[in-house]
């Protein structure tokens, strides 16, 4: 089933409308709210958007993880110390995936 408006188109208009009328109408503290609470939206709109996600878990998956914590509970007891470069290829899955939501375009500019 397929309804309109979706989730993130939901959390799009109203970004739009914290940066198109609000922002306009309000200045000093409020308008930097507003701007920060539109950029705030457009991340979770983003993030409902992604299709990469799978990636995420493959790489996980690929050191013997379910998720995230686990993981990262290995890496503080060294249980992966030796395998440096698995790691490392792991956390550059993750890392990227989040910039990609975080801050588009980031890898672009370097």
């Amino acid at each position: 089933m397929n309804t309109r408006p979706t989730a993130a188109e939901l959390v799009a208009a109203v970004a739009d409308f914290l940066d198109d009328e609000v922002r306009a109408a309000c200045d000093g503290q409020v308008g930097f709210h507003a701007r920060v609470a539109a950029n705030v939206l457009r991340i979770v709109e983003r993030e409902l958007l992604d299709e990469t996600g799978d990636s995420v878990q493959e790489a996980i998956a690929g050191l013997g993880f379910t998720d995230e914590a686990a993981l990262a509970r290995a890496i503080r007891d060294g249980a992966l110390d030796d395998r440096p470069d698995d790691v490392l290829s792991c956390l550059r899955v993750l890392v990227g995936h989040r910039l990609s939501i975080d801050h588009p375009g980031y890898g672009e500019h370097r």
